[in-house]
């Protein structure tokens, strides 16, 4: 049986399990819904998986499917995992059936495998993004199916041929410069005027981190107030939750308001959560998974000044003292925070959208050119990508509305190229009404 058409403007994007692939990508849903107002998008993640809460404050419609994790060492649990994914797989292919949309996003995470696995059995275009330096299993998996791709490294353009590579940088959400100190305080019962270290070990945690600051933070707490986000499940015991130090599993839409009370953050070392620190100027401590990919991003961001600590080899006495010595060096924060402003790449969300709904809208490939966003974005030789004609399963033809609000947007997104939306200041510092810098 043949799949029905794609209904116009839906988009299907997935990712989860943990959060590094799913904030981007909420980024770049946010892009298109500025375009199109009236596009349905539908995001597919896991069961329980962290996900699922940020998506639904976002005001996506979620749903879950089966997924396995890919292990390259051998263990039983690959034999059970192996059947989750043939089970993820076939109800991916029956969502995507029902649903019909014109594109499937992913920017890796293993539920997202089965998904584009599904969708190039259906031929509907598949758009893959690349977060991390290192290549991870579940994008190389995908590739082989996508109709573009784009990377948030320029180094990633050597790994890559087809498809041709598209560098956009990393997408990061419009809503990311929305905090306010003041609000902030009073959301986590904290003081504004008190310096204020943000610890995040993602939507799923991390138990090391989470152990190192535990046992850091009596001393840390003497010069500053500690925000602790643990991660679901994970908290940590601590005796009085009243003083300087507030603990809190998980942040969805109050995640702006902690960025904004941060003087300094420790983090792990997801793209993901670098690529905000980096757009927000923050100070930052990365404390990367050992062994991991972790490691490159943490070395990568080290170049614009941040501190990279072992988990292994760091001791609660050693963590505390580099933690007080950064707050109490302001030079060296807003160094440190203007360093990282330049690793940013402007308007990376509206890149990725706007390859997006390239594969979405054809006929408008020439207007793409036009709008000259191929030479902001695109590698020497490299072209815009084409939508398949295949006739079993194409868009429905775009309304000329619709058209003329993809023209509008790429022309907007040409023009403003060379403009972040950062508050980035020809001297590379922040204005003085968005330092944070509290003594």
């Amino acid at each position: 049986v043949r799949p029905r058409r794609a209904v116009s403007m839906r988009f299907l994007f997935t990712g989860g399990g943990t959060l590094g692939s799913v904030t981007p990508l909420l980024a770049v849903a946010e892009e298109i819904r500025a375009v199109l107002p009236v596009a349905e998008i539908l995001w597919v993640g896991t069961a329980d998986g962290p996900e699922s809460r940020l998506v639904g404050e976002s005001g996506l419609t979620f749903r879950a499917v089966s997924a396995g994790r890919f292990r390259r060492y051998f263990t039983l649990r690959n034999v059970a995992d192996l059947w989750r994914i043939a089970r993820g797989f076939f109800e991916a292919r029956r969502l995507l059936r029902e649903y019909r949309p014109a594109v499937v996003v992913s920017a890796g995470g293993f539920v997202a495998v089965p998904v584009v696995w599904a969708a190039a059995t259906l031929k509907i275009p598949v758009h893959v993004h690349q977060l991390d330096l290192r290549p991870g299993l579940a994008n190389r998996l995908s590739l082989p199916f996508a109709r573009s791709l784009s990377v948030s490294f320029e180094k990633s353009l050597r790994d890559f041929r087809r498809p041709a590579p598209v560098w956009t940088g990393t997408p990061v959400r419009r809503s990311l410069w929305s905090g306010d100190r003041q609000a902030a305080a009073k959301i986590f019962n904290l003081e504004s005027d008190v310096p204020t270290v943000l610890v995040t070990g993602g939507g799923t945690g991390a138990a090391a981190l989470n152990d190192l600051v535990r046992r850091a933070a009596p001393a840390i707490a003497g010069r500053a107030q500690i925000l602790h986000l643990t991660g679901l499940g994970k908290a940590v015991p601590w005796p009085d939750d009243r003083g300087r130090y507030r603990q809190r599993e998980f942040l969805t839409g109050e995640m702006v308001q902690a960025y904004a009370l941060a003087d300094l953050v420790v983090t792990r070392a997801g793209i993901g959560a670098l690529a905000e620190i980096a757009a927000l100027g923050k100070p930052a401590v990365i404390v990367p998974i050992a062994g991991s990919h972790q490691e490159e991003n943490a070395a990568y961001f080290a170049a614009a000044g941040t501190v990279t600590v072992d988990e292994r080899a760091a001791s609660p006495k050693a963590f505390a003292e580099l933690v007080i010595a950064l707050l109490e060096d302001v030079p060296r924060r807003r160094a440190m925070g203007a360093g990282l402003m330049t690793l940013t790449k402007p308007n990376a969300a509206a890149a990725v959208a706007a390859l997006v709904l390239g594969l979405a809208a054809p006929g408008l490939t020439g207007a793409e050119k036009s709008a000259k966003v191929a030479d902001s974005h695109l590698p020497p030789g490299a072209s815009m990508p084409l939508t398949s004609t295949d006739s079993q399963y194409r868009p429905s033809p775009l309304s000329e509305s619709e058209r003329q609000a993809i023209r509008d947007f790429l022309q907007k997104l040409a023009q403003r190229r060379s403009s972040a939306p950062t508050f980035e200041t020809p001297n590379g510092q922040l204005p003085a009404d968005k330092q944070s810098d509290t003594l």
